[in-house]
């Protein structure tokens, strides 16, 4: 049956929902405050990261807190005027930093990120989007084997679920990639990844393929739900009602007051992310690298290397603070030794991430007709395109074509 569907929320999961449902045959409102692409997806890494199955909370983390907040050459920073708005949220988060709760957590997330590049592939085919895809290697860079070995759990869970990797050591790491400083001895290098050359441009381009398809973009804040005996009818914009059948909830780490409407208490946060782009750049590497001890990426871009990463805890309001960008400055000057650059842009945005390090996915409890999707935390861009098929599917009631089960609203309900 075809429905009027309403996204509220022009990411990429978002926008990736939009374009999923008009190739089901449904009418779709696409609905943002700002525009397509004006926050979290206009400022990620740019990789497809379809190996990146392991939260942030990988056992052990809990030794490692102490230090990390009190070194300024690693890659945790907090305001700690919010940490008592943070610890309710923080003590549920840490509890998974467990070996049990990360295997789970990484056999859930691989159906949905594994075929990562084929996902966006298939998404923006035939498209003006389709050009800022480029499939690449996914590199990880170490100081030596004796750190790549404390990552040995890491590896093995890749490796266990069919992700293929190759160390390049004694020289070999350089002679991939020559722009890499000979202190960097070990490099992983993981296939059939890829990236995007500039994923806000991306991200507009294919909100503007779902409009030639048919999607009607509105530029308003919705503020509530119309229903009538518990089924959905419409959207409060403004002072407005948008009818419709059927909505998407897809604002990232802004959701979790809607979300309530719904009957969920969602345990959100944002993990404040970092990115400098470095423009004009000298060198750019083979492929983009993850630095595993600062624990950034370097992704070849558009006319610029962007340096994305970091996790800051401080909320939604405070402003950028200063340490991350120039821990990122120095830490490319040590790894990239021979890099210069014309100027810089500095970025500072909200990764939302669920206390469990997996996103809310499918129809919400409280209303029929109401869907969520978000708290992907660093994976959004790489999520995107199967998030969206997944709800298209589950909105034109047709059963998913992987077990979404781990991602169901209920479990906060």
């Amino acid at each position: 049956m075809t429905k009027t569907v309403a996204v509220i929320g022009a990411g990429i999961v978002g926008v990736s929902t939009a374009i999923e449902l008009l190739r089901e045959g449904h009418s779709v409102v696409l609905i943002d405050r700002k525009g397509p692409a004006e926050g979290t997806s206009h400022g990620n890494g740019g990789v497809l990261a379809s190996a990146a199955v392991l939260p942030v909370t990988g056992p052990g983390l809990w030794k490692k807190v102490p230090k990390m907040l009190l070194d300024p050459d690693q890659p945790l920073f907090l305001r700690w005027s919010y940490l008592p708005t943070l610890l309710p949220w923080l003590r549920r988060y840490m509890s998974h930093a467990n070996a049990a709760d990360t295997l789970a957590r990484a056999r859930a997330i691989a159906p949905l990120i594994g075929d990562s590049l084929a996902d966006h592939l298939a998404l923006a085919g035939g498209t003006p989007a389709e050009k800022w895809i480029v499939p690449s290697d996914y590199v990880f860079a170490y100081a030596d084997r004796a750190a790549f070995e404390a990552d040995a759990f890491g590896w093995r869970t890749r490796s266990d679920l069919g992700f293929q990797h190759e160390v390049l050591e004694h020289g070999a790491f350089q002679a991939y990639d020559p722009a890499m400083s000979p202190a960097l001895a070990l490099g992983v290098r993981q296939p059939g990844h890829g990236r995007i050359a500039d994923p806000g441009h991306y991200v507009k381009d294919l909100a503007a393929h779902a409009q030639s398809l048919g999607a009607k973009l509105v530029i308003g804040e919705v503020t509530d739900f119309v229903e009538e005996h518990g089924v959905l009818t419409g959207l409060r914009i403004g002072g407005d009602t948008l009818p419709c059948d059927a909505a998407v909830l897809a604002t990232g780490v802004w959701s979790g007051p809607l979300a309530t409407r719904l009957g969920l208490k969602v345990p959100l946060e944002s993990e404040r992310g970092y990115h400098l782009e470095l423009w004009e750049p000298s060198v750019m590497p083979k492929a983009p690298v993850m630095f595993a001890a600062q624990k950034f990426v370097a992704t070849p871009m558009e006319g610029r290397l962007r340096l994305a990463g970091i996790v800051e805890f401080g909320g939604l309001e405070a402003p950028p603070s200063a340490a991350p960008f120039a821990l990122l400055r120095r830490a490319i000057r040590a790894a990239m030794p021979e890099l210069t650059w014309a100027r810089e842009v500095e970025w500072m945005g909200h990764r939302p991430s669920v206390a469990d390090s997996l996103p809310v996915i499918g129809a919400a409890p409280a209303l029929k007709g109401a869907y969520v999707g978000f708290g992907h935390d660093h994976i959004g861009l790489t999520a995107g395109p199967k998030t969206g098929r997944l709800l298209a599917q589950m909105i034109s009631d047709r059963s998913p074509n992987i077990d979404a089960t781990p991602f169901s609203p209920r479990r906060f309900a």
